[in-house]
């Protein structure tokens, strides 16, 4: 995970999964996507959270659509605040994907674990050690799966007995394996740094980091 200091921030190195060097290497390809990064929203989402990881990872560079698995395009965050999502779960061409992302707030968390695609989806990533991250209530869905099992996770308080298996933390950001969690709203700009540390190298991460002046 990424540590932040009070002058700055350092990142530790990372073990790269199978199909992270590949992703890597495309960035250094010019007309190339940097990476192909599916963020997962429904009605009553917690918009901070998501949009956060949608906005820095566009600044980094990735190609990012935001999936709604609800009715419409129109998206009602938990906040009341209405964003509109790039394509329909259904629509969404998952098979170059590099990364799924699951934002909290209730009851978006609810419905995300409620929906047989997207469970399905999770699982057979988990199954091909391709990079899952959740932050907030979310990581319960991956622990309601047994995603965590053996591994290190967070989570917001009060859903800890949600992390089967888990060893549960209090960290702001854990990376274990292929998946990352993250505990909240105040933890989303560490989280999604994490992620662009993991995709595309810790040198992106902190220059994005400098760029929107967190944490100097």
């Amino acid at each position: 995970m990424i540590q932040y200091p009070v002058e700055g921030m350092i990142f530790r190195k990372k073990p790269l999964l199978e199909g992270d060097r590949e992703t890597m290497e495309n960035t250094k390809r010019e007309g190339k996507t940097m990476a192909n990064v599916y963020v997962f929203t429904a009605d009553g989402f917690e918009e901070i959270e998501g949009l956060t990881v949608v906005d820095l990872m566009r600044r980094a560079g990735a190609r990012v659509e935001m999936v709604s698995i609800s009715d419409g395009l129109a998206v009602k965050g938990s906040h009341g605040i209405e964003i509109k999502a790039d394509t329909f779960f259904e629509d969404a061409d998952y098979g170059q994907a590099d990364l799924l992302v699951l934002p909290g707030g209730m009851p978006g968390t609810l419905h995300l674990g409620g929906h047989q695609g997207l469970t399905k989806l999770l699982e057979d990533f988990n199954a091909r050690g391709k990079r899952i991250a959740a932050i907030c209530a979310a990581p319960s869905v991956l622990g309601d799966l047994g995603l965590l099992e053996g591994k290190k996770a967070v989570c917001y308080p009060g859903f800890e007995d949600r992390l089967t298996g888990a060893a549960v933390e209090k960290k702001e950001v854990v990376t274990d394996g292929n998946i990352t969690t993250s505990r909240g709203l105040g933890t989303a700009i560490p989280f999604a740094l994490e992620l662009i540390a993991l995709l595309f190298g810790e040198e992106k991460a902190e220059e994005i980091r400098k760029s929107v002046i967190y944490r100097e």
